[in-house]
């Protein structure tokens, strides 16, 4: 008679851990930040902040640019459109002019050309920043914050701007357009929308 196989308890994968959405940043945590960085002249972490926030684009797509997505010759453009790495589908994003200098900033202190990446990795064996290596930076922004950050990832910074602008507007094809999404059930899903957010909306409207 054969014995009988032990049984192995095998804990959850995500046990004890938040696996949901990311929380998008405050504006006021997006300002606290901001002047931290400006008063220790983090040149580099300034950039790939605001342009995280106004690009609104994936970890991949913001890490993977180069200068020449961002500027018209020796000037940084107020607009951009680069190809999504994710769903091969081109995006379009603004950059404020706060944006547009702290990358000129950037882009002087380190001498960057055209051709060259716009965040260079410190490491030999990668080209640009990793998507990684840009979680690490985020998660040292979160500490410093004083936040939680199983709360936060790189997403919070693509969902910060899109998250703000939805709530003033209530304007899901425009928040879709701004995201990449191909479909609209991708973007409510992406904010998180509920029906306690419809129904708000609809008690907003009188007829």
């Amino acid at each position: 008679m054969e014995a009988a196989a032990p049984v192995v308890n095998r804990e959850p994968w995500n046990n004890g851990k938040i696996v949901g959405q990311k929380a998008p940043l405050k504006p006021k945590d997006i300002w606290a930040l901001r002047v931290r960085l400006q008063m220790e002249n983090r040149t580099r972490e300034l950039a790939l902040l605001i342009l995280g926030i106004d690009s609104k684009l994936r970890g991949c797509d913001l890490v993977a640019l180069k200068v020449r997505d961002v500027c018209h010759g020796d000037q940084v453009a107020s607009r951009a459109v680069v190809m999504q790495q994710k769903t091969r589908r081109p995006v379009q994003f603004e950059m404020t002019a706060a944006t547009r200098e702290a990358l000129q900033s950037w882009i002087k202190a380190r001498c960057l050309r055209s051709e060259d990446f716009l965040f260079p990795s410190r490491l030999h064996r990668s080209p640009h920043l990793g998507t990684r290596q840009y979680a690490r930076i985020l998660h040292h922004w979160v500490e410093r914050l004083g936040l939680d950050p199983a709360d936060y990832g790189t997403h919070s910074i693509r969902r910060t701007k899109a998250t703000l602008i939805y709530r003033r507007t209530k304007n899901l094809r425009a928040v879709q357009l701004l995201l990449g999404h191909s479909k609209l059930e991708s973007t409510v899903r992406y904010l998180g929308i509920d029906v306690d957010d419809a129904l708000d909306i609809s008690e907003q409207t009188e007829l």
